[in-house]
């Protein structure tokens, strides 16, 4: 990226404001405060302080809930390219006749405004296995509808792991374009043609005149800081990580790691790179229904149950072990991409204690160490 602009926080929620009335279906992060909920059970989630801040990405209704804190949304960008739960087709039958309806696969622009690094960067690992052996249209379409636009991140906690898969807390990989926080603002930078056109069509938000302690100065010291501290929670060889694991399916290593997971799911629906699913086929009246696909995990018993009642994952470190062979080896000797951008949402999810950093670590030590050498202790 070599073309910078500047535009202040004041510009930044006016451009927000100018898509919204615009008509323009705007996606970034907002805070709520739980504890300002009726709800009992929010309640008994609040800090001793009476104050508990969640941060989701939603729909914008107003430029004043867009949230630039930098905080983790508690759920990826996924639900809004590959929704929970979707109509692939409807279909009636009259007869030995059956009509089948498409559903639209071509959708409104729409921005997404101060994404999370991780967040963009696996849409477009995601996009790999969505264009494999044939191109999911309602994928495709809410992809080349979207702008992306990401906030340039400071590192949330040490399960932050994204620089040891390829990413880093201020890249652009997914995205159209990135702002990076300076004093007074911030500095955007368009990484393609539809970040570009972000400017040109709302070129009074932006300023060419991009203070110059910003250039190899302040914005680059910062983010060269968080790539630093996100870098100092897991170093790895994801090479030698990927090819131990293909070669050493059964190793007890892998079965140690997973005996603490007890198959809830959490760590998939969090995943912002997971996108398993089943299709049903619900039928709403007499003779007519919708196929609908709908979010799936393989950590769930019945995800791998045949018709025979036979099983090839019967076992839960079977099915937790099928996971990280499908992101760290599967899926990187086909496509050439890890599926994962450490983003740390499956550890902090997982009631269990499951810590990804921890489990890729001894993967790699194991990987590093010579053939004949003594068996170290597995992390646990």
């Amino acid at each position: 990226m070599s073309e910078r602009f500047f535009i202040s926080e004041t510009d930044l929620r006016g451009l927000t404001a100018d898509l919204l009335d615009g008509g323009t279906e705007v996606i970034a992060p907002v805070a709520t405060d739980i504890c300002q909920s009726p709800s009992a059970v929010a309640a008994t989630a609040c800090t001793l302080d009476g104050s508990k801040v969640e941060i989701d990405y939603r729909q914008l209704t107003s430029a004043d809930d867009l949230d630039l804190s930098r905080g983790l949304p508690q759920l990826s960008l996924k639900e809004f390219f590959l929704p929970e739960h979707e109509p692939l087709c409807r279909w009636r039958q009259k007869g030995t006749t059956v009509q089948v309806f498409e559903v639209p696969t071509e959708f409104a622009p729409r921005v997404v405004l101060a994404a999370k690094p991780c967040d963009a960067a696996a849409l477009a690992v995601v996009d790999k296995v969505m264009n494999w052996d044939y191109e999911d249209e309602l994928w495709n379409g809410r992809r080349a509808a979207t702008t992306v636009i990401n906030l340039a991140c400071q590192v949330i906690d040490d399960s932050c792991f994204c620089t040891a898969v390829g990413a880093a807390p201020d890249d652009v990989k997914g995205a159209d374009g990135l702002l990076t926080p300076v004093e007074g603002g911030y500095v955007y930078e368009p990484a393609t043609d539809k970040g570009r056109a972000l400017v040109e069509d709302f070129a009074a938000r932006f300023s060419a005149d991009v203070p110059a302690d910003t250039i190899g100065g302040q914005a680059d010291d910062e983010r060269a800081a968080a790539r630093a501290r996100v870098a100092d929670n897991l170093e790895i060889d994801a090479d030698s990580v990927r090819d131990w694991i293909e070669a050493n399916f059964e190793d007890p290593l892998l079965t140690h790691l997973a005996m603490r997971c007890n198959g809830c799911g959490a760590c998939t629906g969090v995943c912002p790179t997971c996108h398993c699913f089943d299709i049903v086929d619900e039928q709403e009246g007499v003779g007519h229904g919708t196929r609908r696909r709908l979010w799936d995990t393989c950590q769930a018993p019945t995800f791998t149950l045949h018709a025979s009642g036979h099983n090839p994952r019967d076992t839960q470190h079977v099915r937790y072990r099928q996971r990280i062979n499908h992101k760290f080896s599967i899926y990187p000797l086909r496509f050439g991409e890890v599926l994962c951008t450490g983003c740390g949402r499956c550890t902090r999810v997982c009631h269990a204690g499951q810590d990804l950093v921890e489990i890729l670590e001894a993967i790699d030590i194991a990987a590093r160490r010579p053939r004949d050498a003594e068996p170290a202790e597995a992390a646990s």
